[in-house]
C-alpha cells in the first residue's frame, strides 16, 4: 500500500508541475523528442519520447510531461524548479546542467535530446543518482569554529574586503555538477579519498572566513587529497552559480598547503623559531630551578 501511494504521488506530482508548465508556456506547439535514460543500478538503456513543446520551456518541463503521459514511473529528482536547490542535475546532450534551468530554445530539437543522470554517481533510478558520498566527505573537514566575540554586545567586527571575499563561496546550491565532471571522481571514482571541487569551495568558506580559529592546512593535505586536483577548471565551467571555483577557491588553497609543507624557506623560518621558542623556554625554566635552591 505504502508503496502504492508513493507511485501515486509522484505521478500526481508530476501531472500538477506538467499543467503548470502547459499554463507559463507559449501557445505554438511542435513535437521534440527527448532520449531518456531508463533502468537501475548500472542496468539501462536510451529510450526516446516524443513530446509536445513550446516557447518557454526548459528540459524539465519535458521530463514532466513525459513522466505526467507516458512513463509515470520515470524517476527524476527536482524540487524547487527555479535554479537555487540543485536537485535537476543532469547530463543534457552530453553537458552537466540543471534541467531547470536550461531552455529548450538553446538546445537543436531536430535531433534528439539526451537527458542521462550524472555519471559520476551511482546509478539508483532514471535519473536519480546517489550523490551521499559528498555528504560523508563534507564531515571529513572540521566545522566552522568562530572566535570570541570582540564587541560589548557580543557581536564580531569584520572589514568588507573579507564578508566579500567568502561571499562567493556561500552562493553554492550543492548542485554537484562540478563533482561530476572532476575526473578524480568521475574516471577514478575516488570519492572516499578525494572531497571534490564542491567540498574544497566549503573548505575554501572555512580558511578564509575572518572569525574562524582553526588552521586546516594540515589536513587539507592528508584528508581531502586536494593534492589530486590538476586545475582543469572544468568545475568553474559548469558551475550554474558562476562561482570561480579554481581560481578563487582551490589554488589559494593549494597555495596555503605548499607554503606550509613544501617551502624550503618558511621550513627554516619555522625551525628558527621553534629552537628560539625552545630555548627561551629552558632559560625561563633555567631561572625558576635557580631561584628554587
Amino acid at each position: 500500500m505504502a508503496t502504492e501511494n508513493l507511485a501515486r504521488n509522484v505521478v500526481e506530482s508530476g501531472q500538477r508541475a506538467a499543467a503548470r508548465s502547459n499554463t507559463s508556456a507559449g501557445t505554438q506547439t511542435r513535437t521534440a523528442t527527448f532520449r531518456v535514460w531508463r533502468g537501475s543500478g548500472a542496468q539501462g538503456k536510451l529510450t526516446d519520447y516524443p513530446a509536445e513543446v513550446s516557447e518557454g520551456m526548459v528540459v524539465l518541463d519535458a521530463i514532466h510531461q513525459i513522466q505526467a503521459d507516458q512513463a509515470t514511473d520515470l524517476a527524476v529528482r527536482w524540487n524547487c524548479k527555479a535554479g537555487k536547490c540543485g536537485s535537476c542535475s543532469a547530463e543534457v546532450n552530453g553537458i552537466p546542467r540543471l534541467m531547470c534551468m536550461t531552455r529548450l530554445s538553446e538546445l537543436d530539437l531536430s535531433a534528439p535530446v539526451t537527458i542521462e543522470p550524472m555519471r559520476a554517481f551511482p546509478i539508483v533510478k532514471d535519473l536519480v543518482t546517489d550523490v551521499s558520498s559528498n555528504f560523508r566527505a563534507k564531515k571529513r573537514i572540521r566545522k566552522f569554529t568562530p572566535r570570541a566575540a570582540d564587541a560589548p554586545d557580543g557581536t564580531w567586527r569584520m572589514t568588507q574586503y573579507d564578508v566579500d571575499r567568502v561571499q562567493e563561496f556561500r552562493k553554492c546550491i550543492e548542485c554537484f555538477l562540478c563533482q561530476n565532471v572532476c575526473h578524480v571522481l568521475r574516471d577514478h571514482q575516488l570519492h572516499e579519498q578525494f572531497v571534490g571541487p564542491r567540498l574544497l569551495v566549503h573548505a575554501a568558506q572555512l580558511e578564509m572566513h575572518p572569525l574562524d580559529i582553526l588552521d586546516r592546512r594540515d589536513e587539507l593535505k592528508e584528508n581531502p587529497g586536494i593534492g589530486y586536483c590538476n586545475i582543469t577548471k572544468c568545475c568553474t565551467k559548469v558551475c550554474p552559480e558562476h562561482i570561480t571555483i579554481t581560481d578563487n577557491a582551490i589554488i589559494p588553497l593549494k597555495e596555503r598547503v605548499v607554503d606550509r609543507h613544501y617551502d624550503p624557506l618558511g621550513k627554516l623560518v619555522r625551525l628558527i623559531r621553534g629552537r628560539k621558542a625552545g630555548s627561551g623556554r629552558r632559560e625561563e625554566g633555567g631561572a625558576v630551578g635557580e631561584d628554587g635552591r
